[in-house]
């Protein structure tokens, strides 16, 4: 992995007094790199919405199938993955490189924490390159510009935006930074996007009063979405089969879990 950036000025500061997303959802999954604060938050929030460690496995596992489908079946070796969260085992530049050593991988997160891990873990191969900037999901023009030092914008990229634009509070501003992204990335790249909502259909009631005590007792504040609202993400793209679906449900494998509240597709930039 490459020197990474310098953190920016409003780089998020380390506050383990407070619980974190990263450090909570890393803890839903079986990890170890969080806090007493996140994992009394993280129970609660699993007593009021017990399906949330299902939701969390999910989108961990959606990201498996995503990258290994764009490497192996549409020869994507280039992603720019933001929020990426705390390493965990299979991380995306491990999953594309183990397929296609060549792989380019950028990730982008603004937790400290996060930044720590992953100087130390996203490690790549000799034939590709990985790197970590931080910034801000906000900042678009800033995460692209600094990313163009290990990725080639003239060549497709897979843009992995997995369970980040629910901390975009504002839906016309998560819709205008995945469409300025989208933008600047040639034809034939990707966008692969997780997001919770809280539709009936998906058993996504539950999203809203457990949301509403994270955002009372941790940070950052967080927002589910209908899937029309999460759909408008993708204007301009064309989505892959099986579409708009629960994460799980795409391109399931036998041990996929059931139906669970968090939205997931893969769409081309044609």
């Amino acid at each position: 992995m490459s020197e990474s950036h310098t953190p920016s000025a409003g780089s998020a500061m380390l506050n383990t007094a407070v619980a974190h997303n990263a450090r909570v959802w890393n803890y839903w999954i079986g990890g170890k790199d969080n806090y007493a604060v996140d994992q009394r938050v993280g129970e609660h929030v699993a007593g009021m919405f017990p399906i949330i460690r299902e939701i969390a496995r999910a989108d961990r596992w959606f990201l498996g199938r995503a990258v290994r489908f764009l490497t192996e079946e549409r020869g994507v070796r280039q992603f720019l993955d933001i929020g990426t969260g705390l390493p965990t085992a299979d991380n995306t530049h491990e999953i594309a490189q183990r397929i296609a050593p060549e792989s380019r991988i950028v990730y982008v997160d603004n937790d400290p924490i996060v930044l720590a891990h992953a100087r130390t873990l996203l490690t790549g191969t000799d034939e590709g390159g990985t790197d970590y900037i931080d910034a801000d999901v906000h900042d678009p023009e800033a995460i692209l510009q600094r990313a163009a030092g290990t990725l080639d914008f003239t060549e497709p990229v897979a843009v992995m935006m997995l369970g980040i634009l629910n901390f975009v509070l504002d839906t016309d501003k998560a819709r205008d930074i995945a469409r300025r992204i989208m933008a600047t990335v040639p034809a034939g790249s990707y966008l692969v996007l997780t997001h919770p909502t809280f539709d009936a259909e998906l058993g996504g009631e539950g999203q809203i009063p457990a949301m509403k005590f994270w955002n009372e007792n941790a940070t950052p504040p967080i927002t589910a979405r209908s899937g029309a609202d999460i759909a408008s993400f993708f204007e301009g793209l064309d989505l892959l089969e099986p579409g708009l679906v629960s994460c799980s449900r795409w391109r399931p494998e036998a041990d996929s879990p059931a139906v669970v509240p968090q939205f997931g597709a893969i769409a081309v930039k044609p």
